[in-house]
């Protein structure tokens, strides 16, 4: 049989491509900001991760801008041997302090630090234990790890005990679950699940790539949201979104970090983040530390949105974040939606299985911290009109 045979059956793309739906690959002829040129059109831009619109902060771009001239375009190398700078330890350093912890260890990308973490970390007869709307990165960290992953029902803390008790008193355990929630903008029940951590001996590890700069106190995360930045044992993040660059971390004891730079294969094999992205990162994070009031104004500008999305009618998955998840249940309705809304100026992003089950589908709207409520209330009524015209 040719390997390549299963590259030539038609697939769900294929199939939403001729009824002309396809969402995906758009685009940009601009900068991403809360206004885009997108296909040769203007789009409000409702479909970011770019919570507190920093990728178009003069500061920050100088930083990375200077960053090219001192240190050139690249490292040529990974941490473990010719790739580390300067800038590196430093934004270790700070990042560390920021987030309340002994250590940081930096990683490519942020999907490659979930690769990297549990793998690590989670070794054979080890349970990682997740919850079901983890992110991709974390089912793929799973899989890489000689461990066995079992999972609980989203947010279903009964569940999670049922699986606690389940594991050998001689394996060790890792409950790993997401701060925030990247397609439903719901925040974990993390007091449970540290509460239950401790009583059954486990560990915990939060993705915070949708969290950091979004919640908790100046933008410290989900742990530092419920005050158990003590009873969290690993943060993982991302550089993408709130710090507006690209790269990943993990935090934690310095120990720990010590451990993961020398077992973590997809952290020794892998160059490093380019100077460009480390000091736009760096920036990034000090911009923040210096402007706490940004988490907030996006905190108010979310809630302002979702005031006005349920004025109009807007069906919308209740959330406390940035994240305002609008029902559409089924995919191709959702895809006529998303395109009728995108052909009329405004960009969302269609959330489809296996990001979601088949009757939940759902377009994921997010804020930026640099949106204006008169935008806001421009996007809202085209969305308003399109999902009720298909009623």
């Amino acid at each position: 049989m040719d390997i390549f045979a299963k590259c030539y059956e038609k697939n769900l793309a294929d199939e939403i491509r001729e009824k002309d739906l396809y969402p995906y690959f758009r685009a940009l002829e601009s900068r991403q900001d809360r206004e885009v040129i997108m296909e040769g059109k203007r789009r409000i831009m409702l479909g970011s991760n770019n919570y507190l619109g920093l990728t178009t902060n003069p500061e920050i771009i100088e930083a990375g801008v200077h960053a090219l001239e001192q240190y050139g375009t690249g490292c040529s190398g990974s941490r473990f041997l010719n790739g580390t700078l300067t800038m590196h330890l430093e934004m270790e350093a700070e990042l560390a302090r920021f987030l309340h912890k002994d250590g940081v260890v930096t990683f490519s990308t942020g999907f490659q630090s979930n690769l990297g973490i549990i793998s690590a970390i989670v070794g054979k007869g080890d349970y990682v234990i997740c919850d079901r709307e983890n992110h991709a990165s974390i089912y793929d960290g799973c899989k890489l790890s000689y461990g066995k992953m079992v999972r609980y029902r989203h947010s279903d803390m009964g569940h999670l005990e049922k699986l606690l008790q389940q594991v050998p008193e001689n394996a060790g355990a890792l409950i790993v679950t997401d701060g925030v929630f990247s397609m439903g903008g719901d925040i974990a029940n993390l007091p449970e699940i540290c509460r239950l951590a401790k009583q059954y001996g486990a560990r915990v590890m939060v993705d915070d790539a949708h969290g950091l700069g979004v919640i908790g106190e100046g933008g410290r995360g989900t742990a530092s949201h419920f005050g158990l930045e003590d009873e969290v044992d690993i943060y993982m993040g991302t550089f993408s979104k709130s710090l507006a660059s690209l790269g990943g971390y993990m935090a934690a004891s310095a120990r720990i970090c010590d451990y993961v730079r020398h077992a973590s294969r997809p952290h020794i094999f892998s160059a490093s983040i380019p100077p460009a992205n480390c000091a736009v990162a760096l920036a990034s994070l000090r911009y923040i530390e210096k402007h706490p009031e940004l988490v907030q104004h996006l905190s108010d500008l979310a809630a302002y949105g979702r005031k006005v999305y349920k004025e109009k009618g807007i069906p919308i998955m209740e959330s406390t974040t940035p994240i305002i998840p609008i029902y559409t249940y089924e995919a191709m309705r959702t895809l006529a939606i998303q395109k009728e809304i995108y052909e009329n100026g405004v960009y969302v992003n269609a959330v489809l299985p296996p990001a979601c089950a088949p009757s939940e589908c759902l377009l994921r709207t997010s804020f930026m911290a640099t949106l204006t409520e008169p935008l806001i209330d421009e996007a809202a009524e085209i969305m308003a009109k399109v999902i009720c015209a298909q009623v």
